[in-house]
């Protein structure tokens, strides 16, 4: 993945951005980009990773990582 990929999850659209050996999660709101987290690649499951490399937005494996991913940084307060 070099560009960033955007995602629906539920109701609301996600930007991911590979950054190194991280993955950058924002939630887009009003047009602007609210960047949650960034998440080490090794940590989501290999087929979400493949997804990635896909640029495969649609992938189930991807859409659980971050859904996930966005409901840890809801837990926190984010």
């Amino acid at each position: 993945m070099t560009d960033d990929m955007t995602l629906r999850v539920e109701n609301h659209e996600y930007v991911l951005r590979t950054d190194g050996d991280g993955l950058q999660v924002g939630r887009r709101v009003g047009g602007e980009v609210a960047w949650l987290d960034t998440v080490e690649l090794t940590l989501l499951p290999g087929p979400a990773r493949e997804a990635l490399e896909r640029g495969d937005s649609s992938d189930d494996a991807l859409l659980t990582a971050i859904r996930g991913i966005a409901q840890a940084e809801d837990e926190r307060g984010g």
